[in-house]
């Protein structure tokens, strides 16, 4: 008996090492890119923080949010096609093609007709070229989008790991060059150029797969049913990322909101980069195993364990050494943000985990679940940000850290009792 016991806990631990192990190196390929992208962006940060205002930084926020918001969009499709069956996947892919094309084509004169209200509202016409610049890069994303869910799906991160790599490298260089030629604002937003240009190569490179069919929008409602969802739940994520921003500019003035702005990709940038390295991970993770609730608990769990050993030292860490690194690296003028920075920064700790529990709930079809419970939060962080703004940029950081902090794990540990402990029966993809 004590032989059977010994081998059946031998024999866990290996599947338990097979099951976590593509997760891990995926992690590690896109960590590793991250890392390399961090060094690059470090070079970037600290050249810009001391050739830019913070006026200048208040302008980018603003900008780059209104690029955030309508990148949404991009990764509706690109979860259906890494969620679908094998059978379906060929039909599937020819409609996304061509519905990818609507899409990105609506996004690109979204994104420029919005640039004339938000001028308006911020009372500053320098927000208006800026913005129809960067939506240029929307008119490409079509030609690889299926070819680069496709690799995703692969679950080949190693390709998305080189093109971030490539994309970070080219655009922190043609970014530090061009701000110590003096293009101010500009030196942020013409490196957009090139990114989506390199994305679009290696993804065509890298996967064989081209539309064999003419326009066809066949089974177009089982995409959008699923895509509109994932949108929704992706647009709340967005707009909590850049409430506090939108509100600090607002409310505070661009002033305020470059110190905000600072302090936010300062503190958070680090931390926000292993964020998105999980997230891009762990979906095609789960839902290679969605079918099989045991296999899908295991895997979830574990990549939870993986993400508290590389979240939270990380983040304690940068928080501790705000203090002495933000004076020395960025310079004297930016010792205001460091309370700011510090608030932001811890705020980080739970945000993995309120994202790993949202993905978990997309892998199984429970994604007006996720829908229900960001329409929740994002009420709750918007009502807290208002009040708190009364108290200047400090109190909104406060705001942020406090929600944050609260909230998440409470969903976090209510999803995880939903899905394993209920028993709720997978929506099957076979």
């Amino acid at each position: 008996m004590t032989i059977s016991i010994k081998k059946a806990r031998v024999v866990a631990h290996k599947l338990k090492w097979k099951l976590s192990g593509q997760f891990v190196r995926n992690m590690g390929w896109l960590g590793g890119a991250e890392l390399v992208n961090r060094v690059f962006r470090l070079a970037t940060t600290v050249t810009l923080a001391r050739l830019l205002s913070s006026y200048d930084y208040g302008l980018i926020a603003i900008i780059l949010i209104t690029h955030d918001f309508a990148a949404t969009f991009s990764s509706a499709i690109d979860a259906k096609i890494i969620q679908a069956s094998d059978k379906d996947l060929k039909v599937l892919c020819n409609t996304a093609y061509w519905m990818n094309w609507i899409l990105f084509v609506a996004v690109f004169i979204i994104q420029c007709i919005a640039a004339f209200p938000l001028a308006w509202f911020y009372n500053d016409n320098n927000l208006i070229l800026p913005i129809c610049f960067i939506a240029l890069g929307y008119l490409l994303l079509p030609v690889g989008s299926v070819q680069s869910s496709l690799i995703r799906r692969e679950n080949r991160l190693n390709i998305i790991a080189l093109i971030n790599v490539l994309q970070g490298i080219s655009l922190n260089v043609a970014t530090v060059i061009l701000a110590f030629l003096g293009f101010g604002i500009w030196s942020v937003i013409l490196p957009f150029g090139l990114a989506t240009p390199i994305w679009l190569l290696i993804s065509l490179m890298n996967h064989p797969w081209r539309p064999k069919v003419p326009f066809t929008l066949y089974r177009w409602e089982e995409i959008a049913g699923y895509s509109t969802n994932v949108i929704i739940v992706e647009f709340l994520n967005k707009l909590r990322a850049n409430l506090d921003y939108l509100i600090v500019g607002k409310f505070l003035g661009f002033q305020d909101l470059g110190l905000y702005y600072f302090a936010f990709n300062a503190g958070l940038g680090i931390s926000m980069n292993v964020l998105n390295v999980i997230v891009s991970s762990l979906f095609p993770h789960l839902c290679a195993v969605r079918n099989n609730l045991n296999q899908l608990k295991l895997r979830y769990l574990s990549s939870l364990k993986t993400i508290a050993l590389v979240v939270i030292p990380l983040v304690l860490l940068q928080s501790s050494l705000a203090p002495f690194y933000v004076p020395i690296i960025f310079g004297q003028k930016w010792v205001p943000a460091i309370p700011i920075l510090i608030l932001i920064c811890l705020s980080a700790i739970t945000r993995p985990f309120g994202e790993a529990a949202k993905l978990l709930l997309l892998a199984v079809d429970r994604s007006r679940v996720a829908l229900a419970w960001n329409l929740i939060f994002t009420l709750v962080f918007a009502l807290s940000l208002i009040v708190a703004v009364q108290w200047g940029v400090l109190g909104v950081a406060a705001a942020v850290l406090i929600t944050h902090i609260i909230l998440l794990p409470l969903f976090t540990l209510w999803t995880s009792k939903y899905i394993f402990d209920k028993n709720l029966p997978m929506k099957p993809l076979l």
